[in-house]
């Protein structure tokens, strides 16, 4: 997931109450809702796209559309046919081709669909892979975690099998191991950066790394300020801050670079709930190049679209 967001500044602060732009009409699958959503795209004109996983389709909203998406891919029911997607967890989407690039979770597939419209199936580009999270760097090469392998490897389009660029030595907690590699965000330097779920923990692996370092985390599941509970979606600007959607914290949290010991609350972390500075276990984020912040609040069905101050 590579952006053009310029330097956020490492003390800038959200409006504390966010706005709904998708979902939040309850857990369903009419074009007004979303169900059980988890992975997001902003793109550069504020377009959003969302792997609505319980109802097994992306939609998609244009900024502006407050009531309606439109699927862009999937919507035929859970399957496994090219026109079918099963729980899909992540997408982005590729300029280059205009399409989208989807992890489809539950058939273990990363998958393509055009954006051109009256498309009606997607292709496979890599199967038999317990995909979860996507990224793509600015040469276009395609990150995907797998998290039964408890690794991440790099693909050139086309290409099947990948390098290896984070963990694959097991599951685990030591540098070089990763336990539930979840999300994934790449910089200019093609450093992979990896939300390692069931460490509580974010990593970092720069490019050829043999192991990584924790950047944010790795100290027991909890919500002190120093600790992460299962951490999901990351975003890295290009200070090198990081943020965290804190699934079970119920927040989103700022690491900045060499602070390592502990994060700050950005929005959230209210407690569970369904009000405006609320969340329930928010799972995917990320930036419009205005510095806004977008959340998807998987347990409300929605997402919520935080203004900077």
């Amino acid at each position: 997931m590579f952006s053009l967001l310029g330097n956020i500044p490492a003390n800038a602060t959200w409006k504390q109450n966010g706005v709904t732009i998708a979902g939040g009409n309850e857990d369903e699958d009419a074009t007004n809702q979303l169900s059980y959503p988890h992975g997001l795209f902003v793109d550069d004109d504020q377009t959003v796209v969302i792997a609505d996983c319980g109802s097994h389709r992306i939609m998609q909203w244009k900024n502006g559309d407050t009531t309606n998406g439109q699927v862009v891919a999937g919507g035929n029911g859970q399957g496994n046919g090219l026109h079918q997607l099963d729980n899909p967890s992540d997408v982005l989407i590729d300029k280059e081709t205009n399409s989208l690039i989807i992890c489809d979770y539950g058939n273990q597939r990363v998958v393509r669909w055009s954006r051109h419209s009256g498309t009606t199936q997607g292709e496979i580009l890599i199967d038999n892979i317990d995909c979860h999270g996507l990224a793509m760097d600015e040469q276009r090469y395609l990150y995907v975690s797998d998290y039964e392998k408890h690794e991440v490897r790099r693909y050139q389009l086309g290409e099947k099998n990948g390098t290896l660029v984070a963990g694959g030595n097991g599951k685990g907690d030591e540098l070089n191991q990763l336990n539930f590699p979840a999300y994934l965000f790449v910089d200019r330097q093609q450093t992979v950066y990896v939300s390692d779920n069931n460490n509580h923990r974010v990593m970092k692996w720069s490019k050829g790394a043999k192991e990584g370092i924790v950047v944010a985390g790795g100290q027991g599941q909890g919500n002190a300020l120093t600790q992460l509970y299962y951490p999901r979606g990351i975003f890295v600007d290009t200070l090198g801050t990081l943020y965290v959607a804190d699934f079970w914290n119920h927040r989103v949290m700022r690491w900045t670079q060499g602070d390592k010991i502990q994060g700050t609350v950005v929005v959230g972390g209210n407690g569970q709930g369904t009000g405006a500075n609320q969340f329930s276990n928010p799972i995917g984020l990320s930036f419009d190049r205005h510095g806004n912040l977008y959340v998807v609040d998987w347990g409300n069905a929605r997402v919520q679209r935080f203004s900077i101050e």
